[in-house]
This record gives structure tokens, sequence and C-alpha cells, in this order.
């Protein structure tokens, strides 16, 4: 793929689940005797793949978080910072805030292909963008990463056809007979705008949003990391205590 390529990477909830005196993007993962915070495990994905800019996006009060990264050259890469401004709370969706975070970084992402993941997840093996921008074809406007989930209602679950093309995507089900969730995302310029017209036209369901794409004709490709994949997603203490299990395990 011979495109400008950038990195996203939403930081700007509150983290009140968890409620630790710092940003739970710096949730210290302690691996061969050295601190990492979380999110520096997104960084390393992106910048895997060789991406050179990465954009955070935050909220006011994330200054712990900017004083880890700083300008980025400690990762080679270059980060820009993107405050996410107070939008109304009345949407229904249940990914509230995703959509309006994503676009936020619209001035710095236009025309450009963006390479989305978690600052709160680890996603394994590392080169996960890499894997993807490879398998991706000129006429693909998303791809989609997959990985296996057994909390389906916890993740937007991926319906595909059997040549890999995404039909559907149905967020959070409380049943459902899929098993693989998205867990990052990389989209084109294309997508990128209709993103950025929903937002700016009220639509804050990043699921809605994905499946209206689709409805247009957009091209959503689903790449499965099978059994090479993990994903493990730190919003609660309860996942928290199942990834010290696993990586103990490991």
């Amino acid at each position: 793929m011979n495109e400008e390529l950038i990195g996203l990477i939403p930081a700007a909830g509150k983290g009140v689940r968890l409620g630790l005196p710092y940003p739970k993007e710096l949730y210290p993962i302690i691996r061969d005797d050295r601190y990492k915070p979380v999110a520096q495990f997104v960084v390393d994905n992106l910048t895997t793949a060789g991406l050179r800019h990465v954009v955070f996006v935050i909220n006011e009060t994330k200054h712990q978080l900017i004083g880890y990264f700083g300008s980025g050259q400690r990762f080679d890469c270059h980060i820009s910072y993107v405050v996410q401004e107070t939008v109304d709370g009345s949407d229904k969706s249940t990914s509230p805030g995703l959509a309006h975070a994503l676009d936020s970084a619209y001035h710095l992402t236009k025309g450009k292909t963006v390479c989305f993941g978690m600052a709160d997840t680890i996603m394994e093996p590392t080169d996960v963008f890499a894997r993807a921008l490879a398998e991706a074809e000129p006429e693909d406007d998303v791809i989609l990463v997959l990985f296996p989930t057994t909390r389906p209602e916890k993740f937007g679950m991926v319906h595909m056809n059997g040549d890999g093309r995404v039909q559907e995507i149905i967020d959070k089900p409380h049943e459902t007979d899929l098993t693989e969730m998205w867990g990052c995302i990389i989209w084109r310029p294309r997508f990128g705008e209709h993103l950025h017209e929903s937002v700016c036209n009220g639509i804050g369901d990043f699921a809605k949003i994905m499946n209206d794409a689709i409805g247009d004709g957009m091209q959503f490709r689903g790449m499965s990391m099978g059994s090479l994949g993990t994903y493990i997603d730190l919003g609660t203490y309860e996942e928290i205590i199942e990834m010290d299990h696993r990586f103990r395990e490991d």
C-alpha cells in the first residue's frame, strides 16, 4: 500500500470503572523487569508497521499521558495530541463518544490511511497492523482485524461472507453465534470522509456508521488473526486479573 499512513489512538475516556489516580492508559505492565504502560503496546503495534506519525485523542486531564509519551521520539515516531471536546451525552450508542473521538483528529487524518487501535488493549502479534496492511487490496475501504472472543457482549462482532467481505457489525450482542470481534481497524480516506460527515450530522454510534458505509457500497474486509491472535482489554479489574494470570502462564 503506497499511501500516507497515520496512527490514531483514542484515549479520552475518564476511566471511572477503574478509579485509578492516573490515566488508565498508563496502567503498568511489568515484563522483563521493566515498566511498560498499556498504551505503549498499541504504539508498538503501529510503529512496527512503519508508521511514524501517531495521534492520541485525549481529554483535558491527561497531562501524565503527555508527560510519558512526549513528542514520541523515544518511541521512534512523532506523536500529536488532540483534545476531544465534550459532546451531548444523549446518544444511545453502545460505544458513546467513540465516533466523535475518532473524528476529533479529522484535521490531521484527512486524506490519509488511518490505523486505529485502542489505548487500553494489548494485541498480539505485535505486527498486527503490518500483517493487515500487507493483505489489503486496492479496492478495500476498511479492514477490520478480527480476534476470537467468548465475550461477544463486550465487543463489536463481525458477520462476514465466505470471501472475507464484512456484511454487518453487530455491536455488543447479548446472544450471537458469531465468534470474532474487531480489535483494530484500518480505513482509507473514503471512509474517513463518511465518518466525518456522519458525526457532523449527529450520528454517534460507530457501529451504525460502519454499517451505513457497508450499505452505501464501501468495501469492508475482515482479516482474522485466528489462533495467532490475542486481544486483551483492560477496562475492568476482572480483565486486569485475567491478564495477569495469562502473563504468568506465558
